[in-house]
């Protein structure tokens, strides 16, 4: 689990978005309404998806972004290579406008089996209904190559 938790917020825009996560290396945050509440998830697949839904992005194996983390995670121009061109298009319209968290004494194995589950590449971490942390696949994946 990692605990320090970058959070964004539902009012930013989707290119202040791309260029959090490249900055961070991360692939995804909880978002946050204005109150600090969490309000869901966003990810660079929410990214992916409206792009493929508004049509700027070509369902073929030679654009960068569907061989990108093979090489190491997207960057900048791989994002930028989406199109995302709505100016003014915010987080919030595409989110996933779900949180999924499981608790913080949760055996790794259960924490695998509800990301298995879910088709979900991160968790929040939930102790005394606060927040205190995240898992990402990268945690497990690391947790695995470590040997535990």
């Amino acid at each position: 689990m990692n605990d320090e938790i970058l959070t964004v917020s539902e009012e930013m825009t989707v290119q202040e978005l791309a260029t959090f996560l490249v900055d961070h290396e991360i692939s995804g945050a909880p978002v946050e309404d204005a109150d600090g509440r969490l309000v869901g998830l966003v990810s660079t697949t929410d990214l992916a998806r409206h792009a493929a839904e508004s049509g700027s992005l070509e369902e073929t194996d030679e654009h960068p972004f569907f061989h990108s983390w093979a090489g190491g995670g997207l960057d900048a121009d791989d994002i930028a290579e989406l199109h995302i061109e709505e100016e003014g298009l915010l987080v919030r319209e595409i989110m996933t406008p779900t949180v999924f968290a499981v608790a913080a004494d949760a055996p790794v194995s259960h924490v695998a089996h509800s990301m298995l589950d879910g088709h979900l590449h991160r968790l929040l971490v939930i102790d005394n209904e606060r927040v205190v942390g995240i898992v990402s696949t990268s945690d497990l994946l690391r947790l695995l190559a470590e040997g535990q």
